[in-house]
């Protein structure tokens, strides 16, 4: 259930029965290869997933996030991390006050942080606040340990068919990183085409697999929130 399929009326018969709800973020920035917001797509391609086997309501996604490190590349749009620890904390308090409860945030984007009044709601016994990073997933961990693959920015482990824009390349590109501190070339320069390296594409069976493992512990975490209230 989205709240764009619904109307108000709708969202307070829902709040009847459930307080639960799943909050996307992500961002707009490049992906090499893939679309500029894949960050957007996949977690709410795997939001649609859960919300079909728990009957819970997703709202719609904040399509930006904190991509400083992406903006010479052309379609990337960013937030300062303080801007969007704003949005996301107006968002939860707009929620709290109609008498949502339980919120699943599924991030898509690594550049995105917990904000830091979100964490003293995470500690309230009234409410609960889960923050899921999809990519970062013990089920993506697990997967990767299986297959023998990293996931990586804009490598195989985002490249789903329903975010492919473009043809990837075959090969698979040497390993770039960001985190050298004196390393004084740009991102844009150190990237090239923007993918932070290992194969660009797996086999789609292998990334339905992972879709699925990812669906299944994030069903678990909103199936947990409902049995605490």
């Amino acid at each position: 259930m989205r709240l764009e399929d619904m109307n108000w009326m709708d969202v307070e018969r829902y709040l009847e029965r459930d307080t639960r709800i799943i909050l996307i973020t992500g961002a707009t920035e490049q992906h090499a290869y893939l679309s500029l917001l894949t960050d957007i797509i996949v977690p709410s391609r795997l939001a649609l997933a859960v919300a079909e086997r728990e009957n819970v309501l997703i709202a719609p996604p904040l399509n930006f996030g904190n991509s400083r490190y992406f903006a010479e590349f052309p379609g990337t749009i960013t937030l300062t991390q303080h801007t969007f620890d704003l949005v996301v904390l107006e968002i939860v308090e707009s929620l709290l006050h109609q008498g949502f409860r339980r919120f699943l945030i599924l991030n898509g984007h690594g550049g995105n942080q917990v904000p830091v009044r979100l964490q003293d709601f995470m500690q309230e016994d009234e409410i609960r606040v889960v923050w899921y990073n999809w990519w970062r997933s013990d089920a993506v961990k697990a997967f990767e340990a299986k297959h023998n693959l990293l996931l990586n920015h804009a490598n195989w482990g985002e490249n789903f068919p329903f975010n492919r824009v473009a043809e990837s390349p075959s090969e698979i590109k040497e390993t770039v990183s960001l985190d050298d501190p004196d390393d004084k070339m740009s991102a844009r320069e150190l990237l090239g085409d923007g993918s932070f390296g290992g194969p660009y594409q797996v086999d789609d069976a292998l990334m339905e697999e992972l879709f699925g493992m990812v669906v299944d512990e994030a069903t678990d975490l909103i199936r947990e929130m409902a049995d605490r209230e």
